[in-house]
Formats: structure tokens, sequence, C-alpha cells
């Protein structure tokens, strides 16, 4: 099973898997550019939110983050893992550990974004409960919208 250790985004392992992400997203990216955006470290620090390391014993494997929009609202941000983890089940694991830290938060509603492109995220997405929604923001890399309510 993966271990998700809290870690700040600018840790060079941290680093390492969000270029990697990143660079992921740019080789398959289609209608324009992809839009590389760090993240800010403060939007991901307690009580603002979190980004997590996923480790498979000493080895890093993927990351994702939460960060808060609203005093309830909390959005799921480079959810990431390895070719080589895929079909383990660790997305799913991955975005309960990252739900589960939003509502110790206290989010009552946790949103994200993707592109149409990253069916399986998509399927992810909504095997867990999300619904589409309008856009929140105006990201340029998202085509699709995503929540999930939480009980307050």
């Amino acid at each position: 099973m993966p271990d998700f250790l809290p870690t700040p985004v600018t840790d060079a392992t941290a680093h390492e898997l969000l270029s990697e992400y990143f660079h992921s997203r740019e080789l398959t990216f289609i209608g324009g550019t992809y839009a590389v955006s760090f993240p800010a470290p403060e939007q991901f620090e307690p009580p603002a939110g979190v980004f997590v390391v996923v480790r498979d014993g000493d080895r890093a494997v993927g990351c994702g983050g939460i960060r808060r929009l609203a005093p309830t609202r909390y959005e799921v941000k480079h959810l990431f893992l390895r070719p080589e983890t895929r079909g383990k089940g660790w997305g799913k694991l991955l975005l309960a550990d990252l739900e589960r830290r939003a509502a110790e938060f206290g989010a009552t509603e946790v949103v994200l974004d993707t592109n149409a492109t990253l069916t399986a995220a998509g399927g992810l997405y909504q095997s867990m409960g999300y619904e589409s929604v309008e856009p929140y923001n105006d990201n340029p890399n998202a085509t699709n919208w995503y929540r999930k309510l939480f009980a307050g």
C-alpha cells in the first residue's frame, strides 16, 4: 500500500514529480499550448491546503494536493501517479486521502478541473462521486469541471 506524506511543494521530490506531471501533460495536450503553472507554496500549507507525495516504500511515485478556494470549498490539484503504479487503485486512494484532509480542514465541497483527454481521470472522478459542473475558473488547460459535496 502506498503512503501519502505531506510535503512542501518546494521540496526537491515534489518539484521533480510536478515537473514530470507537467511534461507528460505537455506531450499529450490537444488544443493549443499547455500552460505550466507551478503551485504557490503558501496555497498548500495547512490550513490553506496540503500537498502530498505518494511513496511506494522508499520510492516517490506520485503526488497531489488540495487548496482552499473559499472557507469550505477546496480544490484538488496536480493529481499524478507514475505509469508503473496505474491500475492498482492508487488514484482512488490518493483522491480519498486528499478528500479526507479537506474535510479535516472543514470542507463541505471539493472541486477540480481536468481535460477531456484524460479519460481515466474523468472516470476516476465520476466513480468517486464527482458530478459535472459549470466552469468555476478560467484554467486554459481545463475542459471539464467537477465537484463533490460532503456533509457539513
